[in-house]
This record gives structure tokens, C-alpha cells and sequence, in this order.
């Protein structure tokens, strides 16, 4: 009996996930195009059987891309869970409580780019109960950067996505800059972060807001604040609430399904 109580005591460990993850996520692997994967934070909420959660697929900033998983936990929304907070709010049309999924993939380099997008949702679509109709987009910096091309890449993706949170965005490719008719036709809302000491991440803040304004008013907001190329966690922290409308950006994304 002793061995055996033995054996469990040192399997438990194992099944909460990889060494320096915490237990809220698990690593998975996730693909990005036909011959290659990269690693994955995932968080999936405890919830019914047959209860699907709204997802929140999260790109971290350059500094963050290479091999080390345990990086993505230094910023945005795999930081907040990490130090307890809940990725969860009321959605103030209905009054539910809706508690998300959360998705951090590991880019090699830089960040992920919109075709390798579609492969990592094509996939944890088909293996995790994520309601297909709530996926969201968040990133800071070069994850800016991967949330503005999953925007403006292809009418295909652009569709899936119910809003985005770009915080600091860097700049686009130019023919992305051509391409926020994608957005208009969608009704892809964004709600942008950017600092008045950060002036070239500011800029193209307002360089995708005025494209979007140019084929439709109404979809798009911005928080501009007074720090610099930082900041996020702040925005990030679901106690946060913006000055204009009071809403976290978890209150605010639930406003939004992708267009059918």
C-alpha cells in the first residue's frame, strides 16, 4: 500500500503540466502550417459538459519569441492568470457570466503570421470546446503586429474574428495598409491601446483607424495614453476600466460576435 500511495504522490505532479507552468494552463502543441508546430499555452475554463467558451488567442511581443515557453508568462494575459486574476466578465447584453479560453502561442521569431493563424484555430477548434462565433484577438507590439495582419490578410480570417484588442501595434506590411475593406465588411470591431511617448506606435495606431474609418465609422476606439513602449499590464488586468464607456476589454470584446 505504501508503494502504491507512493506512486501516486509522484504522478500527481505530471498530469498539471510541464515544470514552471501553472496549473490554470496546460503546454500543448499546436500547428502551423502541414510540416510544423510550435508550443502553447492553453487555458480552458472549468465549465458543463456541453458549455463552449469564448477564446482569446494571444500574441506576445518580440522580446518574448524563441524556445523558452515560460517567457510568455512576463506579459499580457498569461501573466494576469498566472498571478491569479480571472479571465472572465458579464456580458452586459445578456447578463451571463462568460469565463475564457485563453490560447498563447510561441513564435520561433518575431511572431505568428495570419496563414499560420488559421492552422493553430482549424485546430484546437476540432479538440477544445471553443464557440467558434467569440474568438478574439489581443497583442502588444510585435503581437499588435499579429493581430493588425490577421486582420487585413484574408476575407477567409478576417470573418472569423468576432474583435481585437492591438495594443501598441507595430507596423504592418504596406499592402496590409490597402486592405481594411476586410475589416469594414466584417464588422470587425478593435479597441487600440498606444502611448503619447511611443509616437511611431501611436501613429500607426491612428493609420489603422483612419483606414477603417475611411470604409466605416463606428467600429473602432482608442485608448491613448501617457507611457511609453510599456504599460499592457495594466490595460490587460480585468479591474481596469476605461474612462469613456467603464468596460474592461473582457466586458467589451463580449459585445462583439463574428459576422454571419
Amino acid at each position: 500500500m505504501k508503494k502504491v500511495l507512493l506512486l501516486a504522490t509522484l504522478t500527481i505532479p505530471s498530469l498539471a503540466g510541464a515544470p514552471g507552468i501553472p496549473g490554470a494552463f496546460r503546454e500543448i502543441i499546436v500547428p502551423t502550417d502541414e510540416y510544423h508546430q510550435v508550443p502553447a499555452l492553453l487555458h480552458v475554463p472549468q465549465g458543463s459538459p456541453k458549455e463552449k467558451f469564448p477564446l482569446i488567442v494571444c500574441f506576445h511581443g518580440k522580446s518574448i519569441a524563441g524556445h523558452d515557453i515560460s517567457k510568455l508568462f512576463r506579459e499580457g494575459i498569461p501573466r494576469q492568470i498566472k498571478e491569479g486574476r480571472k479571465i472572465e466578465a458579464v456580458n452586459k447584453a445578456d447578463g451571463k457570466l462568460y469565463k475564457f479560453a485563453v490560447l498563447a502561442p510561441l513564435a520561433e521569431s518575431w511572431g505568428i503570421n495570419p496563414p499560420q493563424l488559421e492552422f493553430i484555430l482549424n485546430d484546437v477548434l476540432k479538440k477544445y470546446p471553443i464557440d467558434a462565433d467569440r474568438i478574439y484577438l489581443t497583442g502588444y507590439s510585435a503581437g499588435g503586429w499579429c493581430t493588425l495582419m490577421s486582420m487585413t490578410e484574408s476575407k477567409h480570417l478576417t470573418s472569423r474574428i468576432a474583435a481585437t484588442v492591438p495594443m501598441s501595434p507595430a507596423p504592418m506590411y504596406p499592402e496590409n495598409y490597402g486592405r481594411f475593406k476586410l475589416v469594414s465588411d466584417a464588422g470587425l470591431h478593435s479597441w487600440y491601446f498606444a502611448g503619447t511617448a511611443e509616437p511611431q506606435f501611436l501613429e500607426n495606431s491612428l493609420r489603422c483607424i483612419d483606414s477603417t474609418n475611411h470604409y466605416q465609422k463606428g467600429l473602432v476606439k482608442l485608448t491613448k495614453h501617457g507611457k511609453a513602449h510599456t504599460g499592457w499590464h495594466e490595460f490587460y488586468d480585468p479591474a481596469y476600466r476605461d474612462s469613456t464607456d467603464n468596460l474592461s476589454i473582457y466586458e467589451w470584446m463580449l459585445q462583439y460576435k463574428r459576422k454571419k
